[in-house]
């Protein structure tokens, strides 16, 4: 299929082109501002205005976090499970959360938040609700058949509903402006509006988005669609669903929560992703090797797993430094050791009482008989690192050396999840294209809501979490017959919730979801506070190996001291922050799930009042 390239330009620009008469220069309209005269006639007018919002502004983060066509230096949606107990390491500056380190404070405006690494872009900004807003208004004004354009308007509901859906996971209660407003209007000064009641606006918006929007692969997947859409609303009303059922009686909770009836909603709109049949899981029937390859790929246009990605290609100057930075540079960047451990064995038992889990010893005597995804997500020695393609291909082999010190990968568990050993998306700018919406979140959320509701059968699993444990070569999930894990985060949750929760860890790792997943569980008592980010076990030789057929770019780099460029708790494992956080994670569960409220948006309008500890 053709992939139509998306332009980006500022809508106000259209109004400057075409030829000018000495008519039209005597009936300027303002070029400051979209001419509702002048604009808004045809399908393409709203085409290119919706457009705007594929755009790479980091404050859209959501779609665009690894949108480097400025060549900027960022690992891309690789690195936002920093934000959790997946991952450790940034930007190489503080690299850390500042939100599970409790070490926030009240910004004085959202301008003040750090966007590289702070709540996922989530900050105090409505200017995008207000140019949605625009549309709204204007879009009516179209002298073609709605049939011709409706798709865009399908889009705007579903950006607003993004938009305010980023909202309410960052400050729960939000004013709702479904209409624009000017510096006058007294919309500006009320109060907040309840979260459950923002999204159910947004629910709205996303069934209209899916109602008016192509079903199936828009564009080879560069645009969206229904199912993205039916995506969406799963995602959101899992989202409120366990929100309202783990928060209730916490700072956090809503008045006459239904849990409910958001989680019966996330059920439908992901079984009716499943039912339209546009989708399915990327498998060659090679276990070993799928799961990698599927965050390898240029071109998603012929993937049936991806719902929705984005496309790079030098020519036109879209590239990013994703490999380079976080995948062969590291910047800190590290996978946990809690991480590591969550993976099954390859008898679908967990290491705590599976008899196939080999230890500790090395990271090649761990990662023996485990889940295929422990090796496609995390290096070990032995991976390619670097394909040089010519006459002849060489291979360099990746050592082992995830070098778990202050410069390097800090915790020795190094990504390897999207990384594209190929020589050109090594050390040259990276076309790896980046999957936003994939078919594998629409199976979880299905089969966690359905959980949540009491209502799981086996059926329900075979067509969800069996299907995404195939693909790798692992054994169903029998939900008759789950073995008890000591090792559970959620020993007071039933067993097939906390093996649901599981896979959903394991399957989205290092993509972005780990935190919106703890918040809505409200489980950062279980999986943060007090917690120390561990690494590695140590082993001294291992760091000091030296073989000139492995790579010669990281091999034997130096060895590492103990306590002087790498600290160990007394098991022995790499302790990640060991001095600077000696008491763990300082993650405040009374005040820590929300943002604050900016000092100057709560002095412009004091009805807004501030969230919970701040």
């Amino acid at each position: 299929m053709k992939i139509q390239k998306i332009i980006y330009v500022f809508v106000p620009l259209l109004l400057l082109s075409g030829a000018c008469t000495k008519s039209d220069f005597l009936q300027k309209y303002p070029l400051d501002q979209i001419s509702s005269t002048q604009y808004w006639k045809h399908t393409s007018d709203l085409r290119l205005y919706m457009n705007h919002f594929y755009s790479k502004n980091w404050e859209y983060a959501g779609f665009t976090n690894d949108d480097h066509t400025d060549h900027s230096w960022t690992g891309g949606i690789y690195w936002w499970d920093v934000e959790s107990d997946n991952m450790v390491g940034s930007d190489g500056k503080e690299p850390f959360s500042e939100r599970i380190a409790g070490t926030r404070s009240v910004p004085a405006s959202a301008g003040d938040v750090n966007w590289l690494r702070e709540e996922g872009h989530i900050t105090w900004y409505f200017k995008i609700v207000r140019d949605l807003n625009i549309f709204f208004e204007n879009y009516k004004k179209c002298e073609d058949n709605f049939d011709d354009y409706k798709q865009y308007v399908g889009e705007a509901h579903f950006f607003r509903a993004w938009e305010y859906y980023r909202l309410v996971k960052g400050f729960g209660d939000v004013p709702w402006y479904d209409k624009v407003l000017d510096a006058d209007s007294p919309e500006l000064y009320k109060p907040r509006d309840p979260r459950n009641f923002v999204i159910d606006k947004v629910l709205a918006d996303l069934d209209t988005a899916a109602m008016y929007m192509v079903s199936g692969p828009n564009e080879g997947g560069t645009r969206i669609n229904k199912e993205c859409a039916l995506l969406m609303k799963s995602r959101v009303a899992l989202y409120e669903g366990t929100w309202e059922k783990y928060h209730q009686g916490d700072p956090f909770g809503v008045e006459n929560p239904d849990p409910d009836k958001y989680l019966q909603l996330a059920a439908e709109a992901a079984e009716a992703a499943m039912q339209s049949g546009k989708y399915g899981l990327y498998s060659t029937g090679d276990p070993e090797h799928d799961y990698f390859n599927l965050f390898v790929q240029t071109d998603y246009s012929d993937n049936p797993e991806i719902l929705f990605w984005k496309k790079y290609d030098l020519n036109l100057g879209l590239n990013h430094f994703h490999n380079t930075e976080t995948h062969r540079y590291f910047f800190g960047a590290g996978i946990t050791k809690s991480l590591a451990d969550d993976y099954l064995c390859k008898d679908g038992l967990p290491i705590s009482v599976s008899p196939l889990f080999q230890g500790y010893d090395s990271l090649m005597v761990e990662r023996e008989n485990r889940d295929p995804r422990f090796t496609q997500t995390i290096y070990t020695r032995g991976d390619p690192w670097l394909i040089k393609d010519g006459d002849t291909t060489q291979i360099f082999y990746k050592s082992g050396l995830n070098l778990p010190s202050k410069i390097h990968c800090k915790t020795g568990y190094q990504i390897r999840k999207g990384s594209d050993s190929h020589f050109m998306q090594y050390r040259h700018p990276n076309t790896t294209a980046t999957p936003f919406f994939r078919y594998a979140e629409v199976l979880l959320n299905y089969a966690e809501a359905k959980a949540e509701l009491g209502t799981l059968t086996q059926g329900d699993v075979d067509i969800s979490i069996n299907l995404l444990r195939r693909r790798v070569g692992m054994p169903d999930l029998d939900i008759s017959n789950i073995t008890i894990d000591p090792a559970w985060h959620f020993p007071t949750l039933s067993p097939v919730i906390n093996e649901i929760r599981r896979e959903r860890r394991i399957e989205l790792a290092v993509e972005g979801y780990r935190w919106d997943d703890i918040a809505r569980w409200a489980a950062a008592d279980e999986l943060i506070v007090g917690k120390h980010p561990k690494g590695v076990f140590f082993v001294q030789h291992y760091w000091e190996v030296s073989d000139p057929n492995l790579d010669p770019f990281y091999n034997n780099r130096f060895p590492l001291v103990p306590g002087e460029n790498v600290d160990l708790d007394n098991n022995g494992f790499v302790e990640v922050f060991k001095d600077k956080f000696p008491n763990g994670w300082g993650f405040d569960i009374n005040r820590d799930y929300l943002n604050p409220i900016p000092i100057n948006e709560l002095t412009l309008n004091p009805a807004l009042k501030q969230n919970p500890g701040w």
